[in-house]
Order: structure tokens, then sequence, then C-alpha cells
């Protein structure tokens, strides 16, 4: 398929059971979007019906349609193809299942967000949530993977294929499950018609619960501060309430949701902020001499190809460094670089001021050198073995307290390894993970010099 509509198709971003969503292309002004098309797969198609199908994909169009509110995306064109409808949105190249590295093993430990990070993320789903129940719309499946996450790591609510408007049935068979196995609370299994705006709540308890603890939820009092040691009780009251089997228990407003949420993380703030004050003058650290811990690494740019296990670069299987060492990294005279004696490696501090498509990421380094940023014109896009080196287990307890060295702005940097035709690898630098992602994705450049041979 080459087009859909006016809208050239750049491949296929997912699948469901109702729809696809593609990367198309504007054919006028060239920009980027996702399109989600009405294409059911024939076991749903055969029990729903292919009008009641279509009635629903339509129903998702107009809930999404009278929404605007900068927690949930926004349909920016709406057609039909071949007598298929679609509609069209902005194409984020992040979500919150990527961020977390959920699989599609939900089961499975995910990676733990800071817990300033998940409160920031976990405030702004509420926002989208109140906004939606305000216009009388139970979402039905919130999840990580619904989540969409932009370059400036601003939340947008997405797929709003399972939603329900106030007093709206969806007449589906008892034996078809409404909602996401493990983040659907457990009314919405038996009676989905019959979920209130308390649902969606349960789920984002779920939610945040896994960004907080890389865990799922066990069973009652859902204790959060047993995975996460810098929670205290008062965040294992919140759970209890927010996970309570029985809907009246629960939080009933995610605006009342949100006021809890935003207490627990100022207090949270609060206590930090405390004991770095009580804390002793940080000691300088010892830095090692050129040489000494020579790291060798990769510098010439590769294509990996897409079936790269993570071990191949030392990684866990959650994409993460097994083991790290820290960089000993010295401020050049030039402010606004460090060199890494470790790995003879400098840096720039602070980097791009704006997230780039891998493209334009070149282009930006042909201006370090131009400009001769430091006196150097052989600056480059790093490595992704060169950037792992950067990579240090996330900061927790007292190790919040201590400065950081790169700016951490913009958080997710390309490198000039590809991992397939259309895709390069990235970094985390304050998740502390690899990550690939579509070459017209936007993220964040920190240009690497190698020492030059006299």
């Amino acid at each position: 398929m080459k087009r859909i509509g006016r809208y050239r198709v750049r491949g296929l971003l997912g699948r469901g059971g109702m729809s696809r969503v593609y990367k198309v292309a504007h054919p006028v002004i060239g920009r980027t979007f996702a399109l989600k098309r009405l294409e059911p797969t024939e076991p749903l198609e055969r029990i729903l019906g292919r009008a009641r199908l279509r009635t629903i994909f339509v129903e998702e169009i107009r809930c999404m349609v009278g929404i605007d509110h900068p927690n949930v995306v926004a349909i920016l064109d709406a057609d039909e193809d071949r007598e298929q409808p679609f509609y069209v949105m902005d194409y984020h190249c992040n979500n919150l299942g990527q961020a977390i590295g959920e699989s599609y093993r939900t089961e499975r430990p995910s990676r733990r967000l800071p817990v300033e990070r998940a409160a920031a993320y976990g405030l702004q789903i509420l926002a989208g949530l109140a906004r939606l129940h305000h216009a009388g719309i139970v979402h039905r499946d919130i999840k990580p993977f619904n989540i969409l996450l932009t370059s400036e790591d601003q939340v947008k609510i997405g797929d709003f294929g399972l939603s329900r408007l106030r007093g709206e049935t969806f007449d589906a068979p008892a034996t078809l499950k409404v909602g996401s196995p493990f983040y659907a609370p457990p009314e919405q299994e038996t009676n989905p018609d019959r979920v209130g705006f308390n649902a969606d709540l349960f789920a984002f308890g779920v939610m945040l619960y896994r960004m907080l603890t890389g865990r799922l939820p066990e069973d009652p009092p859902h204790s959060a501060s047993r995975w996460q040691p810098e929670l205290d009780s008062a965040w294992d009251g919140f759970f209890h309430k927010a996970l309570a089997a029985d809907p009246a228990a629960r939080y009933q407003q995610a605006d009342a949701m949100g006021v809890e949420l935003t207490a627990l993380i100022e207090r949270w703030r609060e206590n930090l902020t405390a004991t770095c004050r009580s804390l002793p003058a940080a000691p300088l650290r010892t830095a090692a001499r050129p040489g000494e811990d020579d790291r060798q690494v990769r510098r010439t740019p590769v294509r990996t190809g897409p079936k790269i296990p993570a071990a191949q670069f030392g990684l866990d299987d959650l994409w993460r460094p097994r083991a790290s060492r820290p960089p000993h990294l010295r401020p050049e005279k030039d402010r606004r670089l460090l060199t890494d004696l470790a790995t003879n490696l400098t840096w720039q501090r602070g980097g791009a001021a704006f997230a780039l498509d891998w493209h334009r990421a070149g282009d930006y380094i042909r201006g370090l050198n131009q400009s001769r940023l430091g006196a150097r014109d052989n600056w480059r896009l790093p490595t992704i073995e060169e950037l792992i080196t950067l990579l240090q287990p996330q900061p927790g307890g007292l190790a919040q307290c201590l400065p950081s060295d790169f700016d951490r702005s913009p958080q997710r940097l390309w490198s000039c390894d590809r991992r397939a035709y259309t895709s390069a690898w990235y970094v985390s630098l304050d998740l502390g993970f690899v990550g690939w992602q579509d070459l017209s994705c936007r993220n964040g450049i920190k240009a690497v010099s190698s020492p030059v041979k006299r």
C-alpha cells in the first residue's frame, strides 16, 4: 500500500484487533504523521461484524475530536480510503511502555523510573483523564503503550478504540474482553459496559505503581515501599486506595487523585532536600590519569541489523549496562567541554539546544566543525559503545544530592550507529538504557571528539 487517501505510507507502526497505525507523510509539506485506519482482524470482524466495527471506529473519532487538551492526543484530519475510515494524528516516537521497557510479557519486571519523573508523568496523565472524564468519556484501556511521550517529554493519552461515552453500550459478546490484562480493573472483565471513571483511575494506579517499582502490583496491601525504598507508608496508603477491588473504595475523581499525588511528591522533595542539606561536603573525586583506565571502545559507525541481542552490547534484558564504571570527567578550559580520562574522549557538556532528527543531527555536527568548537574540527556523533560509557545506574537516595557533570537535557541522545536502514540507536542518559528509533524521530545530540594525533 503506497497511499492512504492523500498520505504517503512510510511504514507500519502497530496493529490491533480493530485497526492498524501507519507512519505517513503529508504529500505537500512532507511532515510525518501517524494514521490509524479501520482494518479489523478476521476473528473480530466475524464476532462483531463490519458495520458494528465501523460504528465503533467512527465513535472513536467523535470522542477525540471534541477534546482539546495538552495531555490528550488530537485528531488533525479524518477521511475514508477504499471505504475504510481513518484519522490522522501527530507522530510521537516515544511512549511510556518503551520508557519502562515493558514487553509483550507484561508480567516480567520493567525498568523503574526516578520518583520525580514518575510523578511528573503521573500528574500529566491525571490531568488528561480529568479532561476526558469531564467530557463523559471512560477510556477503558489506560496502559503504558497508550501513553505517548513527545520529544519534550510531554504526556499524550492516545488510543480511544475502547472508549465509552456516558450511557453508551458496547454491545459485544460476553466472551469478548475489553481492556488490557493486568491493567483493567476486576469489574471491567465481567461487565465492561458498566464501568465508571474509577476504572481508568485503577488502571492509572497500576501504571504508576509499575513506574515507581518496576513491577506489577501484588495482592493487597500493594506495598510500593517494599520495592522502592524512597517511598514511605503514605505511598502505600495511596496505592491501597487506588487499587481497591471495590470500585466504591477507590478514588472517584482524577483531580482528587492528583491532589494526593502532588502532596506525596512535595513531601518526598522536602525530605530529599533536608537529607541533602545535612550531608557533609562531598569529597573531591579522584580522577584517573590518562591511560590508567583506558577503555577501548569502537569509534567508527556501523549498521548492526535489527536482531542484535542486548548481550552483544554488554547489556541486560532491559537494555541496561550489566556493569558500569563511572567516567573520570575533567573540565576543559573551554567550560563547554569535558574530557573522560578513562576513554580519552572529549564530550560536549551540554549539546544541541533542541532535539533533532537523525539526519539533522549530522548538520549540527558539521556546524560544530565549521565553528571549531574548542579549537577542534573532528567532532562527530558518538557510537553506541561510546555513549554506553556514560551510562550509570539510576541515581537514588543520597546519590541524588550530587551534582551532575553533564547537562542532562535533552535526555535521549542519538548515536551514529544504525540499527537498520530506517532506524538508529540512542541512549537515555537519565534512565540509563539503550534503545532504537526511526530516523525521523527527534532526540538530543551530545557530540564527541577523539584525541588528535600529532
